[in-house]
């Protein structure tokens, strides 16, 4: 009988096997498709946030490591209904609508429409709503946009929340002989000024929502060394507040 001659043992190479290169292809391709959706899409930011909570779970729970349900579907669904993610969801169309009212003037940098850990804000430049080194509102160059900042402040959306008003200058003193002796009366009757004009415009029934302060030239955005950095930081900033700061 001929003897049996053993086939080689294939020798196994060096590496990841074979199928995680195919593997790798389809999750860079669904990389790919996902990167191009966002691309192109109007993403909601309390949507976004929602999303990105989800990858490293709830608290001491762990999450998105399953495509099954877990314990914390339920939960999550909670969690959309609580009013203070319906309060976030509002904070979020108010800034897309600040965004589109003040469209012009965002562009040619009279007013800029921010966000932090106060809320939305919509800040004013002092050297186009006031008259120079004043706390008088040149009504005729702010009046369009008092009036649609008027009409947010006192949408239904916002009913139920508190606005500050914050006056700020640069570091350049003022007369000491003067009407605002300190940057602090100025910036104080400045937001005083930004006040008066929106209960004007949008009516006495929100004046109990307001809360007004003068913060002088102590919170400034850019260096006060330069001309465009002062510039800046002469504002009055509007502030739709967050949860956290009601």
């Amino acid at each position: 009988m001929a003897p049996t001659l053993k086939r080689p043992r294939k020798q196994r190479g060096a590496g990841a096997p074979d199928y995680m290169l195919t593997y790798g292809d389809m999750v860079t391709l669904l990389l790919t498709f996902f990167v191009l959706l966002l691309t192109v899409a109007e993403i909601d930011g309390y949507e976004l946030r929602l999303v990105l909570a989800a990858f490293p779970g709830l608290g001491i729970q762990s999450g998105g490591q399953t495509l099954q349900e877990g314990r914390l579907a339920e939960l999550g669904n909670t969690l959309e209904a609580l009013p203070s993610m319906d309060r976030g969801r509002q904070l979020d169309r108010a800034r897309q609508t600040a965004v589109s009212l003040f469209q012009p003037e965002i562009h040619s940098q009279q007013v800029r429409v921010t966000e932090d850990e106060r809320g939305l804000i919509i800040s004013l430049g002092a050297d186009t709503f006031f008259r120079t080194a004043s706390a008088e509102v040149d009504i005729e160059r702010a009046r369009s946009v008092l009036q649609r900042l008027a009409q947010l402040l006192s949408s239904e959306a916002l009913e139920d929340r508190l606005f500050r008003i914050e006056g700020h200058t640069d570091s350049i003193p003022t007369d000491p002989d003067g009407r605002w002796p300190t940057n602090w009366e100025l910036s104080v009757d400045r937001s005083l000024a930004v006040f008066r004009y929106l209960l004007d415009f949008a009516g006495r029934d929100i004046e109990d929502q307001f809360q007004i302060m003068g913060l002088g030239e102590h919170r400034p955005l850019f260096d006060n060394d330069t001309p465009e950095g002062r510039a800046y930081n002469r504002r009055v900033d509007i502030i739709i507040l967050s949860e956290g700061h009601l």
